[in-house]
This record gives C-alpha cells, structure tokens and sequence, in this order.
C-alpha cells in the first residue's frame, strides 16, 4: 500500500467535551473482518457478501494486508459494463484509495472524512494490522448514540433544578 494510496482521517480542532473514538464502534459491533484474497473471483466476492450480508470486503494481498476495498457498487458498475464479470479477479475491479482510521480517533473526524471523500467505509488500523472496518452507518449511529446521551443529560439536569 502506498502513501499516495491512503488517505488519513482529517482531525477536527477539539472544543472541549468528550469525543467518541472509533474504538467505540470497535467494542459495539466487533473486530471481525471479512476479506477475501486479491486473485479470487469475482463470483466468490458475491457469496461472501450474500454469506455474511454485508456490503463491502477488505482484499488481501498474499500477506494478509489490505490493499483495497470491493463493495457492492464497484460490482454493480462493472456489470453494466463487462459480461464476463464474474471470472474476474476482485482486483481488477477494487477500490484502491483507502481510507485508513486509528481505534482513537474521533468520530467527527471519521465523519467528515468519509462525507469529503464520498466513501462508505474505513479501514481501521491499529500497529500496522487491520483492527476493523466501520460505515457511514456504524457512525451515525454513535453520533445518534452520542446526542441522545446528552439530551438525557441535559432533561436530568433540568428536571433536578425545577425539583
């Protein structure tokens, strides 16, 4: 993976209150990545995506370490295009421009990389091996998490003054 590859996440300028850190994501929805090797076919990408009913995979180089992203749409792209997709290696048809997040770092930062770059998913690395992806969707809902934590908060409070 090259530098030119790999896009970090943009870090905000921190205000004061408590960020919520990817590791969060992490402990709520797990580690578990699926990926599939760079040489196999596109036909086999399709059954881990129906087999584990998500929408994008991690492939792996011949040593375990990411190199792209195929999701759903690269497939869907393709097949307007190309009749003979499904004998096609899943390199021929990845993303290669990764986003890459650490387990600290914030969500505001994770969500306004994902909305600039227009990608759905970040690989989470962690001492150079791959610790977890999240989507747009993992991020909203710890945003949603997040606020209604305050809003609970801040009713408390105000219900403990009027008492």
């Amino acid at each position: 993976m090259t530098s030119s590859e790999v896009e970090k996440v943009w870090e905000p300028e921190r205000r004061g209150g408590t960020a919520v850190k990817v590791q969060h994501i992490l402990n709520t929805k797990g580690t578990r990545v699926v990926t599939i090797p760079a040489h196999q076919s596109v036909r086999a990408a399709l059954v881990l995506f129906v087999e584990h009913n998500i929408g994008s995979l991690v492939v792996v180089d011949e040593n375990d370490r990411p190199i792209g992203l195929l999701s759903e749409r690269n497939l869907i792209r393709a097949a307007v295009a190309n009749e003979d997709l499904f004998s096609q290696p899943v390199d021929a048809l990845m993303t290669q421009e990764m986003i890459i997040g650490a387990p600290d770092a914030d969500i505001e930062a994770i969500a306004h990389t994902m909305t600039e770059k227009r990608t759905r998913h970040v690989l989470v690395m962690e001492d150079g091996q791959l610790a977890g992806i999240i989507s747009i969707g993992d991020v909203v809902k710890a945003q949603r998490d997040r606020y209604q934590g305050e809003v609970y908060t801040l009713e408390t409070m105000l219900l403990s003054q009027e008492a």
